[in-house]
């Protein structure tokens, strides 16, 4: 195959998965708003595509042996936190701010690198940041006294920390001379995260009877049966693996603009699905945060050789994917040796 279809094919496979993850949430809040717990939809969501991706997890079982630590924090952080900060969120402010929201994650990134591992930040990058900030702030409109939720902002903000804290834990597991299968990683993070979220959201304490019936998306009746398949097969499985596989056929900043996409579609449609309106300032402000984030992105220094931090080009850890996320890890081509910010990922 040319390297110009290898390119048209992933940046098909890339628009799949934006689509595919950006309707996560409106195709959950219906079910939520229904009288199902925001935790037990995650659980749904997570046990539903663990059962699906059981047979790739067994096919690469020597994964929890030679990268336990990868594994837990991808199940840990970017499978049961990431979704079940997002979906509680969602039940308390509008679908595509919460969205939005995650997408401070590259800013927070760079706090880490800069802070934390004292390295520098390009003037680029914080440009980005202050950008994305600046975005989000119309995005709440702060000058109204934050209009949204408090409590809802909080648990979007704790959705994007999940997704740095899987960034950085997952990066320091991926310098070595054996490349964990993404796929393989994909699988046992959700198992992983349906045995932790088990735990927390209790699902024998679910109410069953709201599956059986209709919910309301806006005013129309639709199956609840429906949604929730569209949320395991479409919004998690289909998602997480083209979003994958696009990932090797795309270069970071490509793969990044991409992932920008998402937000765009799961904001249109909750517009659309769910008369979620947005406002004409939420809206530029959302395009600051997207411009702001992918600039942040694309604009990270390049690490030590011996210490990266965010976001390692082996395609260990980074061609995993996260959701939302929010989202995949730090999606570079491989070979590349420097450190970058995740370009890709989705929230939920």
């Amino acid at each position: 195959m040319h390297a110009s279809q290898v390119r048209s094919a992933g940046l098909g496979l890339a628009l799949v998965s934006a689509f595919a993850f950006g309707g996560s949430g409106v195709a959950a809040k219906p079910l939520i708003e229904a009288g199902l717990d925001p935790l037990h939809v995650v659980w749904l969501r997570v046990a539903g595509a663990a059962l699906v991706m059981l047979p790739v997890a067994w096919r690469h079982r020597h994964l929890l042996r030679r990268h336990p630590a990868l594994l837990a924090g991808f199940g840990l952080l970017a499978v049961a936190g990431v979704q079940a900060f997002y979906f509680a969120s969602i039940s308390r402010i509008p679908v595509g701010v919460a969205l939005l929201v995650e997408y401070l994650a590259p800013a927070l990134v760079l706090g880490w690198v800069r802070f934390v591992q004292h390295r520098p930040v390009t003037r680029a990058a914080a440009f980005g940041v202050v950008l994305a900030v600046g975005g989000l702030a119309c995005v709440v409109q702060v000058w109204s006294g934050l209009r949204f939720d408090l409590v809802g902002l909080l648990l979007a903000l704790a959705a994007a920390c999940c997704q740095v804290g899987y960034f950085v834990l997952s990066d320091q597991g991926a310098d070595g001379a054996e490349r964990a299968d993404p796929v393989g990683v994909i699988a046992y993070g959700l198992l992983i995260g349906a045995l932790v979220l088990t735990v927390v959201s209790r699902p024998w304490g679910m109410d069953w009877g709201v599956l059986g019936g209709h919910v309301r998306m806006d005013d129309v009746g639709v199956p609840a049966w429906l949604l929730l398949g569209w949320i395991v097969l479409i919004a998690t499985v289909l998602a997480y693996v083209t979003g994958v596989v696009s990932v090797r056929r795309l270069s970071p900043q490509v793969a990044g603009v991409v992932a920008c996409l998402e937000a765009v579609v799961a904001t249109v449609l909750a517009w659309i699905l769910l008369g979620e309106h947005l406002g004409a300032p939420q809206i530029a402000g959302g395009a600051m945060v997207l411009v702001g984030a992918f600039i942040a992105q694309s604009s990270t220094p390049k690490a030590p050789p011996a210490g990266p931090v965010a976001g390692s080009g082996d395609g260990s850890a980074g061609e995993a994917g996260a959701p939302g996320v929010p989202g995949g890890a730090a999606r570079t081509e491989p070979g590349d040796r420097g450190t970058e910010l995740p370009t890709g990922w989705s929230a939920p």
